[in-house]
């Protein structure tokens, strides 16, 4: 939908975000990246790398659309709807990459796919362009994954469990502190939404 238009990071902001959070670093006297920045940009490039799970959510939304096309509800969609399956979800495939998909899916299918071959052949799509551009839907989707209790913000047991899942890496009292210390804005000790897309600008 539009939401996938709405991107809130491209590689210029990003750099220029990363520029003044290093030179915000530096007024503390420090030339090397913070403690903050060797964490979170692994974690993040954890979080929306092509290796990833798909989210609950992206999962939906590509249920949501095979749907639309399954006009005779039997499970099964047509090769020949792929591409138009695709625009619905806002990826606007080549004619050269739909030539590649209609051929595997009449080479291995018979000329229809069911859900799982759909997600099998649109996840590895959907993650490479989540891996490069990052919107609003695919921020509110990690965010939920992090925030475990759902209360809208990320604690800091929240945020080291998922470093420890993610990256094992088990952190210190004190690190836990000033990695929330370096992007908590707020200063209530929890990352909010608006606190966790700053978060990306590190990246």
């Amino acid at each position: 939908g539009g939401e996938n238009l709405a991107y809130l990071t491209n590689q210029n902001t990003r750099k220029n975000s990363r520029t003044s959070l290093h030179s915000r670093g530096s007024r503390r006297g420090s030339i090397t990246p913070s403690l903050t920045t060797r964490t979170y940009s692994p974690f993040l490039n954890s979080m929306f790398s092509q290796e990833r799970e798909l989210a609950p959510e992206e999962l939906e939304e590509i249920g949501e659309a095979f749907r639309e096309f399954d006009t005779d509800k039997d499970g099964y969609i047509s090769y020949k709807d792929l591409g138009e399956c695709m625009r619905m979800m806002g990826y606007m495939a080549t004619e050269m990459e739909l030539l590649e998909m209609n051929q595997q899916i009449k080479m291995r299918f018979g000329g229809r796919i069911n859900m799982d071959d759909f997600v099998e052949i649109i996840a590895p799509r959907l993650l490479q362009e989540t891996s490069q551009m990052v919107g609003v839907k695919e921020l509110k989707c990690a965010f939920k994954e992090l925030d475990r209790n759902n209360d809208g913000v990320i604690s800091g047991s929240e945020l080291e469990f998922a470093i420890t899942e993610m990256l094992g890496e088990e952190l210190s009292k004190g690190d836990l502190q000033e990695m929330i210390r370096d992007i908590d804005l707020n200063g209530d000790g929890m990352v909010d939404f608006d606190e966790f897309v700053m978060m990306l600008s590190i990246r």
